[in-house]
């Protein structure tokens, strides 16, 4: 059995990003660990999270809200990102990489919410129909 949220390309896409921050926050060194290692990846984790949380048939206005947090942890990945910029932890190369992935991820969750604005006749149920 699938759920509706896991055939959302933004959810596939904040998958993507997850895998994207942990290859890039492995290059930290020991001391971050439990410090910007761990804040990093939780609000990566986040992101998905979110959005599968508000997928589970509620309002469209409960879900923007989740996608909301989901933007909020992106946004706090970026200045995770800034500080490993600002302390030499990850070269740049690797950086624009995730970011400019991120980017995208951002715009996605952006037109997510903004779509939702727009009324959706019908019930919605969070378990994906099989086709």
């Amino acid at each position: 059995m699938s759920y509706k949220f896991q055939k959302l390309a933004v959810y596939r896409m904040a998958l993507d990003y997850v895998d994207k921050v942990y290859g890039c926050s492995r290059d930290l060194p020991l001391s971050e660990r439990f410090n910007l290692q761990s804040q990093l990846e939780r609000a990566a984790i986040s992101i998905v999270l979110n959005i599968a949380e508000g997928s589970t048939g509620q309002s469209n206005a409960e879900q923007n809200r989740f996608l909301g947090l989901a933007l909020r942890s992106y946004l706090e990945t970026i200045a995770c990102l800034d500080i490993m910029e600002r302390r030499g932890y990850v070269g740049s190369k690797v950086l624009m990489e995730v970011r400019g992935f991120g980017h995208g991820l951002f715009v996605k969750l952006q037109a997510f919410r903004k779509a939702l604005e727009t009324p959706v006749p019908g019930p919605r149920s969070p378990v994906a129909e099989d086709s």
